[in-house]
């Protein structure tokens, strides 16, 4: 594995700085931009400071660097598992990689304090992707088949610190990460709170989130869940219980008196995590296993406490009631602060835009040179007419099935049934999540994967002719579409013979 650590500190004297330095393996390209304008309009002053992958690097020939001056000084400190203990972090500046679904990754120098909210910010930024607050920083563990989405405000350098050398943070949606705050009666099921049990009737869902958020309150998660024993690789169902002081199991069964107790984990000094490889690696009875990582541990099996639910519901329940009890109204604020964003931006009149947007010019190349197009009214014909042409261009690609368009965001070419689960699985299993796809049974058709009640479904759709003209319909012709585009917004905007309508896109995003 290689990596290269760029620096865009220069002296004050110079007066031409340069702001990225973009490297490809046959040509360096230098781009540079007043340094004044650099640290006055640039709203992420963390910059990028390379990127690599994990395969074919080993193969290329070494490419002699012919800015020295702009690299990294040799003791530019790069963080590694175990070179920062755990707790507060010092100061000074970190190097981090993050890793996108592909494999490739970017090296980011961040300083000590930056969170998660901030990095994944700085990545949206860099990366020019759409910044709708559902992005995430993944704490992945391939050895042990773990990850967990980290909280917006827990400090990165800290996190990675406590991480095995083959640990890596991936960047990805999570469009659940505050969903519960928006239905909380989906996440918590009655007969799986106590406080509804004992009061029987049903929870208001203003009551139901206060009573997690207010530490006076003492919820209680209840249920049966499958624990795999120390030492051994059988599984054992036992009734469990989970508040605010950790996770119990009840000797004796489903008895919650405190001589029948027996505590299995605290929650304040571990994390909770999915369990991508349960069945393959751990054996576990069911798909929805969660797992307790202590956080000073050396991540060895032995020191896991695996767990496995009989459904996604009360996997999804359980792990989101630790998030709660561990965290409590820090979760509320993380959840709000994007929403007060959102409603200081909707207080300006027109879109905010940015000066490199503004120097934008409508050009006309028809003829042999090109020229600048001054008419208001003429430069908006030349983009709808633009825009038309792309159109037309993408739906030939589109309707191929051999073809895939890496202009649609939701169109995933010819992945498996499983692929598409696991993508839907990743990106947090919420109404409206979905993904179009090639159809494995008939080429010549493509599957809409939608996401409705924590449930995956498959919709074919099925080309038909009409008048010599090719159109595609998922209901069996009663309403037809040009192009898979079309498709899409219509269901986007009407549910008809869906579950759901279709809201959030998966997307895959390259580094």
């Amino acid at each position: 594995m290689s990596s290269l650590s760029l620096s865009n500190t220069l002296t004050s004297s110079q007066t031409q700085a340069p702001k990225f330095l973009l490297f490809r393996s046959d040509l360096w390209i230098t781009l540079f931009s007043s340094s004044d304008e650099t640290t006055s309009k640039d709203p992420f002053p963390f910059e990028l400071t390379g990127f690599y992958t994990e395969t074919e690097t080993s193969s290329l020939p070494a490419i002699p660097n012919p800015f020295p001056e702009l690299c990294s000084p040799a003791s530019s400190p790069v963080l590694s598992p175990g070179s920062l203990p755990p707790g507060e972090p010092s100061t000074g500046k970190y190097i981090v990689k993050i890793f996108s679904e592909d494999g490739m990754g970017k090296v980011v120098e961040i300083p000590a304090d930056m969170t998660a909210r901030d990095l994944c910010q700085l990545l949206v930024y860099k990366s020019h992707c759409v910044d709708d607050n559902s992005w995430a920083l993944v704490e992945h563990h391939p050895l042990l088949g773990l990850e967990r989405c980290l909280e917006d405000h827990e400090l990165v350098v800290q996190v990675q610190a406590s991480m095995n050398s083959d640990s890596r943070f991936l960047f990805r949606k999570n469009y659940a990460k505050y969903e519960f705050f928006r239905s909380p009666l989906t996440f918590f099921p009655e007969h799986m709170v106590a406080w509804c049990q004992e009061t029987n009737r049903a929870i208001p869902p203003s009551q139901l989130l206060k009573n997690f958020l207010a530490t006076s309150s003492c919820p209680e998660i209840q249920g049966y869940l499958y624990v795999k024993e120390v030492g051994r690789k059988s599984w054992k169902k036992v009734y469990m219980f989970l508040r605010r002081s950790g996770l119990y199991c009840s000797t004796k069964g489903t008895s919650k008196e405190p001589r029948h107790l027996q505590l299995l984990a605290d929650l304040e000094d571990s994390n909770i995590f999915t369990v991508i490889t349960g069945k393959k690696q751990h054996g576990a009875p069911t798909d929805y296993g969660f797992c307790i990582k202590p956080n000073k541990g050396r991540g060895e099996l032995k020191e896991l406490r695996m767990l496995c639910a009989e459904d996604e519901q009360g996997r999804t329940c359980w792990m989101t009631a630790f998030r709660l009890f561990k965290y409590g109204i820090v979760l509320y604020q993380n959840y709000k602060i994007p929403q007060q964003r959102k409603t200081l931006l909707s207080h300006f009149s027109a879109p905010v835009r940015s000066v490199s947007e503004n120097s934008l010019v409508a050009m006309d190349f028809s003829g042999r040179i090109g020229r600048v197009i001054d008419n208001p009214v003429e430069a908006q014909s030349a983009a709808m007419e633009e825009g038309h042409a792309w159109r037309e261009s993408t739906n030939e690609h589109i309707r191929l099935p051999q073809s895939t368009s890496p202009l649609l965001l939701w169109f995933h070419g010819r992945i498996t049934r499983e692929e598409s689960h696991r993508i839907i699985h990743q990106q947090g299993q919420v109404d409206g999540l979905f993904l179009l796809r090639v159809s494995q049974s008939n080429p010549k058709a493509f599957v809409l994967t939608l996401c409705h009640h924590q449930k995956i479904k498959h919709f074919q759709i099925l080309p038909c002719e009409e008048d010599g003209q090719i159109f595609f319909s998922l209901d069996e012709g009663a309403t037809k579409f040009t192009d898979l585009i079309q498709l899409v917004e219509f269901y986007q905007l009407n549910r008809g013979v869906l579950p759901c309508k279709l809201k959030h896109p998966c997307t895959v995003v390259a580094l």
